[in-house]
């Protein structure tokens, strides 16, 4: 495998797409650090992790605080034996009109989807500087990150913000041989749209299921995106295929945005 014997962190790694990018990566060969809040998860996805013949280790952070974040990347370090990619992968969505946005709404989704993003970089960079290796680091943007959607107004200002983190990382650490890459999916069908779907009914008093609806039926390729789509862009990402690509955010949404 591509990347067999690597040591992948993969945050926000509990559920939908996080989850698929661990079990992908542990099938290609990785070691897996699962980061969540939520313990019973990250304990469900550490035993299919094992089920795969992979090492697994759990570790409970909250990216938006930077200490913890590198306390995850240490303990991964310690527990599997090395470091060699980091998938930013934790955030979280708000639907919401732009002149209705709260201060404590605005600083949430900031901390997570931004500052999360930000630390995660600056802790596996360093890791990887530590030990005078090559490494991979991998974010979470979005087609919101290509395109501004009404009622997403700040959730596309975080995802547009992961792609300039990219961009600048990608330039700062190109010459220690670390690459900086994102992912931008569009419509998943996991919890998170299930509940921008119940938040659009709410703003606009569209039927629960004509929001999500609408967005698949304008996608080319005719359907909704799996959370296994996604992964196995990220899979690519992580191994030696992509090792010339850096400072880049392609979209991978069957569809959607065209650049």
């Amino acid at each position: 495998m591509s990347i067999q014997n690597k040591v992948a962190l993969v945050t926000g790694a509990g559920q939908g797409i996080g989850r698929a990018i661990a079990l992908r990566l542990a099938k290609d060969g990785a070691d897996i650090a699962i980061v969540d809040l939520n313990e019973d998860k990250m304990n469900e996805v550490s035993r299919e992790v094992e089920a795969l013949n992979r090492k697994a280790t759990t570790f409970k952070a909250d990216v938006s605080d930077r200490e913890q974040v590198y306390a995850a990347i240490d303990h991964a370090e310690k527990t599997l034996g090395g470091f060699d990619i980091m998938v930013n992968n934790a955030g979280i969505a708000q639907v919401q009109a732009i002149a209705d946005v709260t201060q404590e709404e605005l600083d949430k989704i900031q901390k997570i989807n931004v500052d999360g993003t930000l630390w995660g970089i600056q802790a596996a960079a360093k890791k990887f500087i530590e030990r005078k290796q090559k490494g991979k680091i991998i974010n979470a943007s979005s087609i919101a990150g290509h395109n501004g959607f009404a009622l997403l107004g700040v959730y596309s200002s975080t995802k547009f913000a992961v792609r300039a983190l990219t961009q600048a990382a990608a330039l700062e650490y190109a010459s220690q041989g670390i690459t900086v890459n994102a992912y931008c999916p569009g419509v998943v069908g996991t919890d998170m749209w299930v509940e921008i779907d119940k938040r659009f009914a709410e703003l606009t008093d569209a039927p629960v299921g004509e929001t999500y609806k609408k967005y698949v039926d304008g996608i080319a390729l005719g359907r909704a995106q799996t959370p296994e789509d996604v992964a196995s862009f990220v899979s690519y990402l992580a191994g030696p295929d992509s090792d010339y690509m850096t400072g880049q955010a392609p979209l991978i949404d069957g569809g959607i945005v065209f650049r």
